[in-house]
């Protein structure tokens, strides 16, 4: 769960863990939490959205059958061995992918051009507005 769930609490990240009584666990299931319904500051207001709870309960459900592997989705499996591998680290940003948007920006100056363009425009209305 995303940081601020448990606020004014605590304003930390929160894991679930449901276990199985027996047996040996050969992969966890990870879901990507980022919202639960209210904002996450200390006021807690409900949000435009329902929040991610009704998809986990789902897709929990689901999980076998679903199988999913791939680590860029919401949810996914990653095997016991890896965990252990990583000292038994359970964050989910340990094992989840992001694709990050590669953002091309016009050259400095260019930028910079454009910036003393809009503060000449600005510095001719304060002009005005002091001759009024």
């Amino acid at each position: 769960m995303p940081s601020g769930v448990f606020k004014p609490y605590a304003g930390v990240s929160t894991a679930v863990l449901i276990f199985t009584k027996g047996g040996s666990t050969e992969k966890v299931w990870f879901y990507d939490m980022e919202a639960e319904g209210y904002s996450l500051n200390d006021k807690r207001t409900p949000t435009y959205r329902k929040g991610d709870i009704p998809d986990i309960i789902e897709r929990f459900r689901k999980r076998r059958e679903e199988n999913p592997s791939n680590r860029k989705e919401k949810c996914f499996y990653v095997p016991a061995v890896e965990i252990k591998t990583n000292n038994y680290d359970l964050s989910i940003s340990r094992y989840k992918e992001i694709e990050y948007e590669e953002v091309r920006y016009e050259k400095p100056e260019v930028i910079i051009e454009k910036i003393e363009e809009i503060e000449g425009r600005i510095l001719e209305h304060v002009g005005e507005l002091k001759g009024m």
